[in-house]
């Protein structure tokens, strides 16, 4: 498996890193971790050329950091770089950045974080790290060798990307992203801003939480079966991204040894700018399928926002959306409920109109509002 060059680190990294947010599990519980066959599959991967192994502070009811400290003695900790998150929702004093790092620091059982990341920047949590004084943390942090690069993940709007990126000399970043979210969050343009910048870019979500190789309809299994080129569902969202020169590597949360394998032989066979222009057809062709089944046609272009309300209309829209895109309603209503704040969702709408009013697509927006709430609030 081909290393890449991960940004301004100039660290060497395979392709596929490995995500523990999605470890084997006894009796279905979340935070019951099978630790055996958990440590098992990490090694497994780290056998076969995985040098990057990624956690956090939350990931299995904030087991999994633990976890990752055990699979990493036995000389693993030496083979890997390893990679975890401060929990920015916890943060309300500059101490506290200290005292989260230190603590996972322990848990890891390590003297240092490779790769340590502002986990889920949004415009909430910079707001509190710029008051906090994060730069100071980060300095100090890397100066005392407790985190060697630094970076952040992030979940929201892409002017704010922008501004992040800006405000700071980051290492690397990790977005969502995959074939069929090029235009939500930071998207492809976020993508080429920070690799213009020498970032390095790292993928989470290239699944799309599981959107993409679950429940597919028959019309995309059949555009995937007539390539002459014969990938699984996993591996075609895959090769998008790795076949892209700005992505230095994707995380991905493996708990099967034929996943990880599958995982392994596509980041072996793909190179950047290496598919070919009937494997860039498949992809489009599944695209425009998965975009019929959209109930609303929204654009995403906001001129009915801001709402008086505060209602996050573009959102509440996505999400209903994507309920029928990959027909999977439960998973659209977590999601909606997590990433839309309260004061924000569907039912705040008071149907004064006035979004209607400037709508170029001419949607009954507080009608299909409704429809959300109905739908997707808990």
């Amino acid at each position: 498996m081909e290393k890449r060059r991960f940004g301004k680190t100039e660290k060497m990294l395979s392709p596929l890193g490995f995500g523990c947010m999605r470890l084997p599990v006894v009796d279905g519980v979340y935070a019951n971790i099978d630790e055996r066959e958990a440590i098992k599959q990490i090694r497994y991967a780290i056998d076969k050329g995985v040098n990057y192994i990624d956690t956090a502070y939350p990931y299995h009811e904030g087991k999994s950091e633990a976890l990752v400290g055990k699979a990493l003695k036995d000389g693993y900790r030496e083979k890997v770089y390893l990679a975890t998150k401060l929990p920015s929702w916890l943060i309300q004093t500059r101490d506290d950045m200290d005292k989260y790092l230190n603590e996972q620091l322990e848990r890891l059982q390590t003297d240092t974080i490779d790769f340590y990341l502002i986990h889920a920047l949004n415009k909430k949590y910079w707001a509190n790290y710029m008051a906090l004084g994060l730069f100071d943390f980060i300095d100090k942090a890397k100066a005392d060798g407790r985190i060697k690069h630094i970076g952040f993940s992030f979940h929201d709007e892409l002017d704010l990307f922008k501004e992040i990126v800006d405000a700071y000399d980051w290492e690397f970043c990790l977005i969502q992203y995959n074939f069929m979210d090029e235009d939500y969050q930071a998207g492809k343009e976020g993508l080429q801003y920070a690799h213009a910048k020498d970032l390095g870019l790292a993928i989470m979500e290239p699944l799309r939480g599981g959107n993409l190789v679950n429940n597919i309809p028959d019309d995309v299994m059949k555009i995937w079966n007539s390539s002459k080129i014969k990938r699984s569902p996993a591996q075609w969202a895959l090769s998008f991204l790795w076949n892209q020169p700005e992505v230095g590597l994707v995380l991905s949360g493996m708990n099967d040894y034929d996943h990880i394998d599958e995982n392994l032989q596509e980041a072996s066979r793909v190179k950047p700018n290496t598919l070919s222009d009937e494997e860039n057809k498949i992809l489009d062709q599944v695209k425009n399928i998965y975009k019929t089944r959209t109930r609303v046609n929204c654009t995403g272009c906001k001129y009915c926002m801001p709402c008086p309300l505060g209602v996050d209309i573009p959102n509440a829209f996505l999400f209903y959306n994507n309920a029928s895109m990959y027909q999977d309603t439960a998973a659209a209503k977590s999601q909606y409920n997590i990433f839309v704040s309260e004061e924000n969702r569907a039912s705040v709408c008071v149907d004064c109109g006035k979004c209607e009013k400037v709508c170029p697509q001419n949607l009954e927006i507080r009608n299909l509002l409704k429809d959300v709430s109905s739908e997707l609030e808990v």
